[in-house]
């Protein structure tokens, strides 16, 4: 480590990294990851966190016996422990390359670090791998460059116009083709928004067209970042002109997006510039990427998902019941995210009452149809979701576009109110949604999902909240 202070060796790119550093830094590093995350999930949910959370993440989204179940927990609590993680994903990756090089190997073998159940492999290969004290990993900074033939007076530039333009295209262009390929084999082909798609990806971007801008000469890291980011923004913008996508969900696409792609870009150019022979290894390495969606969307099972919101109502139970399980027409919705196109509810209707009545909540894009299960007034009305309607209406310069990820993939298999009764005749009225959300990482989306879930639920139980606690029409007498 010489006399680098310990955040530059962990987070910078240019320390060689030995087998023991990077043992025991991966380990103290774990812990430290560990307590974040418990102290994290404890502060939410009350319980303990547990380290079976990173070899089963599956298993333990579904099982209250191993850890807190983090099916009802706000969705501030996913998007903490996704902020958290990002450092430490940073380090792992930097220092993964630097220890695949120390050790005589490709350094894009660190890059397998991001690859589920395989990066265990990867970090078992990289603790045990012996200094190679003849490998070199010393990436170079960015140097004058001249084009060949210029005038040796002229004063020398970091990166030659012709040049400089040319390398930044074709990288934009190789980023842009691994992008829209992935895509189609995802979306079209395998019918997933998986992980690999919306995080390998951009990542896998970012690394490609950084290979390509280096690939005769290191220019800047910040010209390099910046290729990267616009190669990803060129295939939203591809995306959008042929209606495969609307504007909103690419917007909320893109920040993860140009995150992972700089990442990408970082790391890629590190490498290269230690050795540009490395560079046919990037592009191999991409071969990996079809399998790695084939065999997500083999596994891949969305979790169960509940939403709860509250409100308290200055009328009894009996009061509220009839306006829960029907209500007249809501107003406009003066919420600014749904003049976005999301759905909002508009009305809801019931044909029949008790188990087996249906109940049809009337949404902007269509209604959902909504068997009754539990039928208990005035305390508690359940019902299943059999069908339900397009989640939003995407934005485009096209008008109205049927985007693959708006019906299928944001799913509602049911939902419950409660009625509970407070002091002075009031109610506490909990509306519960039980959702699954097959678009990933799970982290990132479901804070936008739940958030949208919340603005539903508080749309309708304000409406019932007004019906109830409007005084009695007075009945005139005849």
């Amino acid at each position: 480590m010489g006399t680098l202070s310990p955040p530059s060796f962990l987070f910078g790119l240019h320390a060689r990294v030995g087998r023991k550093p990077y043992v025991l830094w991966g380990l103290g590093l774990a812990v430290v990851k560990f307590l974040i995350d418990t102290a994290l999930v404890y502060g939410f949910t009350g319980k303990t966190w547990t380290p079976l959370g990173y070899v089963l993440p599956s298993v333990i989204l579904r099982s209250e016996s191993i850890a807190p179940n983090l099916r009802d927990v706000p969705s501030a609590l996913h998007l903490l422990l996704a902020l958290a993680a990002l450092p430490f994903l940073w380090v792992g990756l930097s220092m993964s390359v630097r220890r695949a090089a120390d050790g005589g190997v490709s350094p894009w073998l660190g890059m397998g670090f991001l690859v589920p159940i395989a990066n265990y492999f990867v970090i078992l290969l990289l603790a045990t791998l012996p200094t190679k004290a003849e490998v070199a990993w010393s990436p170079s900074a960015a140097a004058p460059y001249r084009e060949p033939g210029a005038d040796p007076d002229a004063p020398a530039s970091a990166v030659a116009l012709p040049s400089g333009v040319r390398s930044a295209l074709l990288g934009m262009v190789a980023a842009l083709v691994l992008g829209l390929g992935m895509l189609w084999l995802s979306v079209y082909g395998l019918g997933a928004y998986g992980l690999v798609l919306f995080f390998l990806t951009p990542l896998s971007m970012g690394a490609v067209s950084a290979t390509v801008y280096n690939a005769e000469h290191t220019r800047s890291i910040w010209r390099t970042i910046g290729v990267a980011v616009a190669g990803t923004a060129l295939a939203g913008c591809v995306v959008l002109l042929f209606a495969i996508e609307g504007i909103l969900c690419l917007t909320m696409a893109f920040p993860i997006s140009a995150l992972l792609s700089a990442i990408g870009a970082m790391l890629a150019r590190a490498i290269v510039s230690n050795d540009r022979a490395t560079r046919r290894h990037a592009f191999a390495l991409l071969l990996v990427l079809p399998a790695l969606a084939v065999g997500e969307n083999k596994v891949s099972t969305p979790a169960l998902r509940d939403v709860t919101t509250t409100i308290e109502i200055d009328a009894p139970p009996e009061h509220v019941w009839p306006n829960v399980i029907g209500f007249s027409e809501l107003p406009p919705p003066p919420e600014w995210f749904f003049k976005l196109g999301i759905a909002y509810p508009v009305r809801a209707r019931i044909a029949g009452s008790g188990v087996g009545a249906v109940r049809h909540c009337e949404f902007s894009t269509g209604p959902f149809v909504e068997p009754i299960t539990v039928w208990d007034p005035p305390r508690r009305l359940a019902f299943d979701v059999t069908a339900q309607p397009p989640s939003m209406q995407e934005w485009s310069p096209y008008g109205r576009i049927d985007a693959p990820h708006l019906e299928g993939y944001m799913v509602s298999k049911g939902g419950e109110f409660r009625l509970v009764p407070l002091a002075g005749d009031r109610t506490r009225l909990e509306g519960t949604t039980h959702y699954t959300l097959a678009i990933y990482p799970e982290m990132y989306w479901v804070a936008y999902a739940e958030i949208l879930l919340h603005g539903i639920h508080h749309r309708v139980l304000s409406h019932i909240k007004t019906l109830s606690e409007a005084p009695p029409k007075a009945v005139a007498i005849r």
